[in-house]
């Protein structure tokens, strides 16, 4: 798996100060897409243990409230065992953390229903993240004003709390979750 960036101290892409990282790679090709350059699968440098190690120090700051996968694609299936192994890392080292995905996959048709490669994997992956952005960015639904979102048609989603419940529930109902704005 290759990246395209890693932004320390990240306020744009969910509550808080985050470390975001941004893998290479992606299917989707969304007209309007921020991030064009990153659909190449082949687009920037490898991710190793040693950048995985870098983003293990950026996360240590109490003020840094977690990390952000976005890209490109996290949920290609090229890119999940990868981020697997890493949020398997995090997890163990930071679990007061909280962990944010953005995907233009659909948590429910596409993500839920295994249709993105190795169905363990995936799963794996879904159990590690507090909060997925899901939904393709339409350019025609472009809405600046929207918190945590590019285009209105993407939902802001509580993942824990749709596992237990068996239905989307949408972060934004559960903010006065009293873990402050974990989500």
């Amino acid at each position: 798996m290759n990246y395209a960036t890693i932004k320390n101290c990240d306020i744009a892409n969910g509550p808080g100060v985050r470390v975001s990282l941004f893998v290479s790679g992606c299917t989707h090709r969304c007209k309007g897409c921020f991030n064009e350059v990153a659909w190449d699968f082949s687009y920037g440098e490898p991710f190793t243990q040693e950048v995985a190690d870098r983003i293990l120090e950026m996360l240590a700051p109490v003020y840094v409230q977690g990390l952000t996968l976005l890209g490109g694609e996290p949920f290609e299936p090229q890119n999940q065992p990868e981020l697997v192994k890493f949020l398997r890392q995090v997890k163990k080292k930071y679990p007061e953390k909280s962990i944010w995905a953005f995907s233009g996959y659909l948590f429910d048709r596409d993500i839920l229903a295994g249709r993105l490669g190795d169905p363990e994997v995936t799963r794996e992956f879904v159990s590690y993240l507090d909060v997925l952005v899901d939904g393709p960015f339409i350019e025609e639904k472009k809405n600046l004003s929207l918190r945590f979102r590019g285009s209105s048609n993407q939902r802001i989603i509580n993942v824990p709390e749709s596992l237990k419940k068996g239905e989307i529930v949408l972060w934004e109902d559960w903010q006065g979750n009293g873990r402050g704005l974990k989500g």
